[in-house]
């Protein structure tokens, strides 16, 4: 007989005739007309050895699960590592990417990794480029030749010059096109951007008053804005600085200039330092220091708002010259492709150099760093004294 459904009860009894009578799995088979792999089934899992082959088979399971696990990590890991930045390259890209790596790896797990649908890259198989897809791809590799020949700064009336004088039959709609397409910008002037007017909502009186000079630090930090240009567009730059060691205690990067961006910059600097007394607060009368986000921040962390008058610069040295060291020594030595490349040369300017190693003569030839921990060491030998 098949098919039949017995309950757990009527199974332990069945395994007892075996383990604790002492009958023959053939006999109770036949007696019960059950077949023996049934029975060899119920003993392992009713069985005096139940818990030992429970435990036993979720080892096996897990021991299973783990292998696999390792061997769709390792699969993936070694998709990634062959690819890489073919995820920031367009569909028709990804699709080559699986096309020449399918023998490989399965379609679907390229698919699901590269962020494409299955059926879009069989579709794509089966239908070959048109001419001017191909076309397009040819001039499109002229074009980024000649641009990357004149330094990158070549816009799409120069381009097109270029290619009519190589012999490309190319209207100057159509090259413009293509380099918007393929993200190929000239470079343009480093001109400051246009500053846009608001309303003042709270100005501090300038309490710092050019005394740039302090007994310790997180007496006075002061804080601005710069800008860093990019092929992509402009990256804004807040950053704080204590005045006592010039260390760039606070910085935020974003691609619009906010109050978001100079709060975070702000936020960084007291998660920092974490000031036990109150902290003067220098900054300019821009938008985003006269909100009333920035003045309930500076009330909420014990911190006092300064301000410089309108239009001096010199009320802000310190973040200006920071600023000017930053560009002098890094960002004009650089062409940024997109804000990511801006963001992190920036970071290690900051970081890893300008706070750690880079020696000030206001700090007695050391660096920001350093001249905060002889200060602390000093600190602590005089109290010990």
């Amino acid at each position: 007989m098949t098919n039949k459904r017995y309950p757990d009860e009527f199974k332990i009894e069945a395994v007892r005739q075996i383990t604790d009578r002492g009958h023959s799995v053939a006999d109770v088979s036949k007696r019960l007309d059950v077949s023996t792999h049934s029975l060899y089934a119920w003993v392992k899992k009713f069985g005096p050895d139940a818990e030992a082959n429970k435990s036993r088979n979720e080892e096996q399971s897990e021991l299973k699960r783990l292998r696999k696990e390792l061997q769709r990590v390792t699969e993936e890991r070694d998709i990634l590592k062959k690819g890489r930045g073919v995820l920031r390259e367009a569909v028709r890209l990804r699709y080559a990417f699986i096309k020449e790596h399918k023998d490989c790896w399965p379609v679907r797990k390229l698919c699901r990794l590269l962020e494409v649908n299955p059926s879009g890259f069989y579709a794509w198989l089966k239908n070959p480029r048109s001419k001017r897809q191909k076309r397009d791809i040819r001039q499109a590799g002229l074009i980024k030749q000649f641009w990357l020949e004149s330094g990158g700064v070549y816009g799409y009336r120069k381009i097109y010059s270029d290619m009519r004088e190589y012999g490309e039959t190319i209207g100057i709609n159509r090259v413009h096109r293509l380099m918007k397409l393929n993200k190929i910008k000239a470079q343009v002037g480093y001109n400051k951007p246009r500053h846009r007017g608001g309303d003042v909502h709270v100005v501090s009186p300038n309490k710092l008053n050019r005394e740039f000079s302090t007994d310790k630090p997180d007496q006075a930090w002061v804080t601005d804005v710069t800008y860093i240009r990019t092929h992509e567009g402009w990256l804004y730059l807040a950053v704080v600085v204590d005045l006592f060691s010039t260390r760039v205690i606070g910085w935020s990067m974003q691609q619009r200039m906010t109050k978001e961006l100079v709060l975070d910059a702000l936020l960084m600097a007291v998660w920092r330092r974490n000031p036990k007394e109150t902290v003067t607060v220098h900054s300019d009368q821009g938008s985003q220091y006269t909100s009333h986000d920035w003045s309930t921040f500076l009330k909420s962390n014990n911190l006092e708002g300064s301000m410089s008058r309108r239009g001096n610069c010199h009320d802000n040295a310190v973040a200006e010259s920071f600023f000017q060291l930053l560009k002098r020594e890094r960002i004009k030595r650089k062409v940024y492709s997109n804000r990511d490349d801006a963001r992190r040369d920036i970071f290690d300017y900051i970081e890893m150099f300008y706070n750690v190693k880079r020696r000030h003569g206001f700090n007695d030839q050391l660096s920001p760093v350093e001249y905060e921990k002889r200060f602390e060491k000093v600190a602590t030998e005089c109290l010990v004294n």
